[in-house]
């Protein structure tokens, strides 16, 4: 007799991706993939981290292999960085996570019940649809404009509708699929809504340091009053994907909540991965390493723009973002970015259709380009390949 299975109502509510389907994909050498959403392999600071790992174990020994409390140096300089950011912060204020999804998912567990309604971005991160809509949340999608982020008219509007939101989510900074960033009034404007309407709203903003023009604003936790804005920043964009550590910064007393919450969860981030971070901090490695990743990016970012200018200049637009990994391009409305991502394929080129970002359908016209996890040498042979592919079809 072959086995059936009764899963949970959590496990059906989360949406199946096809990101990691179309990943499968930048593995193949023959294939410029524009799908990532990664730094570069070969700027990852291989060399050096290797060197913090073996520093830790052997002067920290088995402490550094053990399962331990939060480690109060990386707690310690985290703090001091927000602080520096314009949010005064204790380690107190900290809870380190296994990254900004796994913050995200903390964040969901803390403050949703199935049946509540949360405000999400109506294109966002996929993995924001999963953490509040795997906790059988209603998502209530407000709009963003392409050159200044978050609509906070439409944000307003959410909190006020009842049932009341128990939670709203924004990305502010270099926006996963939409490039883009939230400007200073808009941020200082969330920050009063949150603590107005007495919403928590969550700050992910794992992309903020990799800016490569201009300085990096004040997060939108900057400007809190009362508590009801939580940040969550990451390693794992700035540093390295595998380390798969970040943070979140809130109110003492709802850390402590969290930190009981986590412990049913999966106890604690990695000891020796912690430690590890912190020896990097230390040494003042990582202010090198993001001056070196964002000089490479910006790179990549004005040659993917050219190429995009001489390929698709004269039926698409773009949006041109100042830092962070991402572009998003909207084509002509008779493209359907799904309908041609075999084809495209098959030229030997991937990108993300833009739709699979988005909670309210739609979007069959845009699509997601990574800048950052291709060689600048292969950029232009990639829009090339991919104009090849939508010009059949306009």
């Amino acid at each position: 007799m072959a086995a059936v299975y009764t899963y949970s109502e959590e496990s059906t509510h989360v949406r199946r991706s096809v990101l990691r389907e179309l990943l499968a994909h930048a593995v193949d050498p023959n294939i410029i993939s524009l799908a990532t959403g990664l730094p570069s392999s070969q700027l990852l600071p291989v060399e050096r981290f290797n060197e913090c790992v073996n520093t830790v174990v052997s002067r920290d020994g088995a402490r550094a292999l053990q399962y331990s409390p939060q480690f109060v140096p990386l707690r310690e300089w985290i703090a001091d960085y927000m602080t520096r950011r314009g949010v005064k912060s204790t380690p107190d204020n900290i809870l380190i996570t296994n990254g900004c999804q796994h913050g995200l998912t903390l964040m969901s567990r803390l403050f949703l019940n199935p049946g509540d309604t949360a405000v999400v971005e109506q294109v966002t991160f996929i993995g924001i649809e999963h953490a509040t809509g795997g906790r059988g949340a209603t998502l209530r999608p407000i709009p963003s404009d392409l050159d200044t982020g978050a609509d906070m008219d439409a944000l307003e509007a959410a909190f006020k509708q009842e049932p009341h939101p128990k939670l709203a989510i924004i990305i502010p900074d270099f926006h996963n699929p939409l490039g883009i960033s939230i400007t200073p009034e808009k941020r200082q404007r969330a920050a009063q809504l949150a603590n107005t309407y007495g919403i928590p709203l969550v700050e992910d903003d794992p992309y903020s340091p990799l800016r490569f023009i201009g300085d990096i604003p004040q997060p939108i936790k900057s400007y809190d009053t009362d508590g009801f804005v939580f940040y969550l920043g990451s390693f794992s964009k700035i540093l390295a994907p595998g380390v798969r550590c970040g943070w979140i910064v809130g109110p003492s007393e709802v850390i402590r909540n969290l930190e009981r919450l986590r412990e049913a969860h999966d106890l604690e981030t990695s000891t020796l991965i912690q430690r590890s971070i912190t020896e990097f901090l230390s040494r003042g490695w990582l202010e090198e390493h993001l001056t070196q990743l964002n000089a490479a990016n910006h790179l990549r970012r004005d040659t993917l723009l050219a190429a995009l200018d001489n390929h698709l200049g004269q039926y698409a637009t773009w949006t041109e973002p100042e830092g962070g990994i991402f572009i998003w391009v909207t084509l002509p409305e008779q493209i359907d970015t799904w309908d041609m991502i075999k084809e495209a394929i098959d030229n030997k080129v991937v990108y993300i259709p833009g739709g699979e970002f988005s909670v309210v359908g739609g979007y069959r016209n845009t699509m997601r380009l990574n800048f950052s996890n291709v060689a600048n040498d292969k950029i232009a042979e990639g829009i090339q390949r991919l104009a090849a592919v939508i010009e059949k079809r306009l």
